[in-house]
């Protein structure tokens, strides 16, 4: 998407936007805009709702916010109108930003309408892009420079539009090998490093955990590092270390999936979320190092899978009894977080994963579940998901709940067997992985990550995750 601000719509030919906030619906004064008047009995800016008119070779969409809207809303309006008004759509957008917008507010409303270009007919015949359209020219008709904000917001959605494909791609495209793939080449475009751990490497490495649960699949395992530094010296250089779970399909393995297993290409999702981040943050230059592991495999069904009674043992030398190989998730973390706290020291640590079901019976599909004992970074990852339209809840760790990862023959057991506190059970076997890192905490996205809306008929991608990591992060 191109951009150019302008003050005034001369010689202009196309379609403008125009954001209004709610007026009184009996008021007997009208919109009003370029010469045009709309009563206040047709459209008065109700949040949902719009009003079409043309004048001049111009077409004018009024669009309804309410009283007032908060970032995600906002975006949320902006992505429908690019996504379902494309017939009023020419090449020339115009987005009249009014005097109440904030940057916040033009930031939602310009990466809403570029992420409103995407399409899931990644493989229909037709010949059609699954990106609509994203090469439209947009106009930023006001008298405030808004250019750095329309920078971030277009970077924020690239990001966002990279993360919804990977979730969204089906999972004989998307292997742990394509992964890795997307890594290599975003980290020589945007400006990370990259170094991928084949099979060989993690079994000289000792990533037991890891390779225990890619070992039913044909598609090797690809443990995912990449290292972001700031191009420029940053005196107190904060470091943040970043884990996302990058299982490109999981069938359960030998305790396998009776429910659901059509949508388990979405258990990377917080892998993605981590490579969308990684984009981001890189395209902003951050003045914060990140590093950050995607540990991606495929658990599948074979005669090699491992089993349920297995004793395996991790990166940091725990042993660690099977109870359920549909538990995999946490496996992978596992070594991913004991391989970062290890081999690079992060100030502060967060890993993102579709982890349990038990986060959704809790949650819904509204927020994310959050897990940590340090209060600061709960109430710094809360703000940022509070801003950014991507919340998070937090939940107990509490020493009581270490009996439902006790075992009698291993270190501990990867899934406690209980109908109840599935979540938080998790997040202790992760916890105990973190050698007591002083700032780590744990987002458990199963509902939030992959799901229904009004974008597609089936359930797909949300990218979330992408502006939450990147704004805690740049919040530092």
């Amino acid at each position: 998407m191109k951009t150019k601000q302008i003050d005034k719509l001369e010689n202009f030919s196309g379609t403008v936007l125009i954001p209004v906030f709610e007026t009184n619906a009996k008021s007997i004064v009208p919109i009003q805009f370029e010469g045009l008047e709309i009563s206040s009995k047709v459209f008065y800016g109700k949040k949902d709702t719009s009003y079409l008119a043309e004048n001049n070779n111009i077409t004018y969409l009024f669009i309804g916010l309410g009283k007032a809207i908060e970032y995600k809303g906002l975006k949320t309006i902006a992505r429908r109108i690019s996504a379902k008004e494309k017939e009023s759509f020419g090449k020339n957008v115009a987005l009249f930003v009014p005097e109440e917008f904030n940057t916040d507010q033009v930031e939602a409303t310009v990466s809403g309408l570029l992420l409103g270009t995407y399409n899931l007919g990644h493989f229909k015949k037709v010949d059609e892009h699954p990106f609509l359209n994203p090469d439209f020219e947009l106009e930023i008709l006001s008298s405030k420079d808004y250019s750095a904000t329309i920078d971030k917001a277009i970077k924020i959605a690239r990001a966002q539009l990279q993360t919804l494909e990977l979730v969204d791609l089906p999972p004989n495209k998307v292997t742990p090998k394509y992964l890795a793939n997307w890594a290599q080449d975003k980290g020589g475009k945007y400006g990370f490093e990259v170094n991928v751990l084949g099979l060989e490497a993690c079994q000289i490495e000792g990533l037991g955990a890891f390779l225990a649960v890619g070992k039913g699949s044909e598609n090797e395992p690809q443990f995912v590092i990449m290292t972001y530094t700031p191009k420029e010296d940053v005196p107190n250089l904060k470091h943040v270390g970043l884990v996302g779970k990058g299982i490109t399909f999981d069938t359960g393995g030998l305790n396998i999936k009776t429910a659901g297993m059509v949508h388990m290409k979405c258990d990377m999702a917080g892998g993605a979320a981590v490579f969308g981040a990684m984009q981001l943050i890189a395209d902003l230059q951050l003045p914060v190092k990140v590093t950050a592991i995607v540990p991606c495999a495929e658990n599948a069904v074979d005669a090699k899978a491992f089993l349920p009674s297995d004793v395996i043992h991790s990166y940091n030398g725990t042993s660690i009894e099977i109870i359920d190989t549909d538990a995999e998730g946490r496996l992978v973390l596992a070594d991913g977080i004991s391989y970062l706290i290890k081999n690079y020291k992060p100030e502060y640590i967060v890993d993102i994963a579709t982890l349990t079901g038990s986060s959704v019976g809790t949650l819904g599909y509204e927020c994310g579940a959050l897990f940590t004992n340090n209060e600061t970074i709960s109430k710094k990852l809360q703000e940022a998901g509070d801003s950014v339209g991507e919340r998070l809840w937090q939940l107990p760790l509490w020493d009581v709940y270490k009996q439902d990862i006790e075992s009698d023959i291993a270190d501990v057991k990867n899934y406690s067997g209980k109908p109840v506190a599935g979540a938080i059970s998790a997040a202790k076997f992760l916890e105990y992985f973190t050698n007591e890192h002083a700032a780590w905490a744990h987002l458990d996205v199963a509902g939030v990550a992959f799901g229904d809306d009004e974008f597609a008929k089936s359930k797909h991608a949300k990218a979330y995750g992408v502006h939450l990591l990147t704004k805690f992060i740049e919040n530092l």
